[in-house]
């Protein structure tokens, strides 16, 4: 029987809750995964406090020294250093600089094929800006780390699968973000991509309009007639299954119900309300484009709460749950380099 997929997996933000919702997760580790933690001892020693009864992972020097059975999981000793914790809930740019070194480290070693995919704790961008990093979050970091061409940040709960079109911009920004021949791209990705992840092989794709009513035959924008409907258009006739543009507040419920694989949003907040409403606390984030697989929580560091035990797991497992169904996929059908 083949071992499980072997997963980095990020500590995220020393400052915030990415720790002992790791250490939680390492008190009943997903039987259908192997997991490599990146990051600094001291950060989960912190939480021991908060997760009585958890053992610290054994200390690894590679990541092949982790055990085959399911469910083991080691700490990397190559990570990078945390030099002194950070007071919980604070901007720290020391803490920002380690955890951003984190997540390319864990991108090296699946780029290397060492690993099947990373998970990533979650990250606080104020102090990765403090810390000199120019990129707002993972997505952006991950995509030139990779070198990839294009990705796309997926975010999905229970049925609902959404991809963005444009990510963390401001709302004013996002018409003249929009292109045609990059929506076409988007599409064609977006099509691939939950092939190899989820299946079916032509997924249906839902395209919402950028405006109310999508556009309403121009009443409310002519965006969506000019920019959009022309993508979609040349998306099918590269063999994608895709329909819209589509009034958002009626094809995200039809995605709920299964009439779609898939929502290509426009914008940040036009869908992942839907999203985390739906849910709840098992959403994960998912990079498509990437050479390798690469999973996340929905939500961030929750300063509000951090150092106080009440964190949840919940959506930290779902993204491992995640990641080794969607690496296994991926090698059963030969996509991507590591396995």
């Amino acid at each position: 029987m083949n071992a499980p997929p072997l997963l980095a997996l990020t500590l995220g933000d020393a400052a915030g809750i990415g720790p002992e919702i790791a250490l939680r997760l390492l008190a009943d580790p997903p039987a259908g995964a192997r997991l490599l933690i990146v990051g600094h001892r001291a950060a989960l020693e912190r939480e021991l406090v908060q997760v009585p009864g958890v053992a610290m992972p054994p200390e690894v020097a590679r990541p092949s020294d982790v055990a085959t059975a399911p469910g083991s999981v080691g700490r990397w000793t190559g990570s990078a250093p945390l030099p002194g914790l950070p007071a919980y809930g604070s901007i720290d740019a020391a803490a920002g600089a380690a955890c951003h070194a984190w997540v390319l480290q864990a991108a090296d070693l699946a780029l290397a094929g060492e690993v099947a995919g990373i998970v990533t704790g979650p990250i606080h961008k104020a102090a990765w800006h403090a810390a000199g990093v120019r990129h707002p979050g993972h997505t952006e970091a991950l995509c030139e780390h990779a070198g990839a061409e294009r990705v796309l940040m997926m975010l999905t709960g229970g049925r609902l699968r959404v991809a963005l079109a444009t990510i963390h911009v401001p709302l004013r920004t996002v018409p003249d973000l929009l292109d045609t021949a990059q929506l076409t791209d988007d599409l064609v990705l977006l099509a691939r991509e939950t092939a190899a992840a989820f299946g079916p092989e032509r997924p249906r794709l839902a395209v919402c309009g950028l405006n109310p009513h999508a556009g309403e035959g121009g009443l409310f924008g002519d965006e969506d007639a000019r920019i959009i409907a022309p993508a979609v258009a040349a998306a099918r006739a590269r063999g994608v299954d895709a329909h819209g543009p589509l009034p958002a507040d009626g094809c995200i419920p039809a995605a709920v119900e299964g009439g779609y694989d898939a929502v290509f949003a426009m914008y940040h907040d036009q869908a992942l309300p839907a999203v985390k409403s739906v849910g709840r606390r098992g959403g994960i984030n998912i990079t498509l484009g990437l050479p390798f697989v690469r999973t996340s929580v929905d939500h961030g560091t929750a300063f509000d709460v951090a150092g106080q035990g009440r964190a949840q797991a919940s959506s930290l497992r779902a993204a491992v749950e995640a990641a080794a169904k969607i690496a296994a996929r991926r090698a059963e059908f030969g996509v991507g380099t590591a396995s």
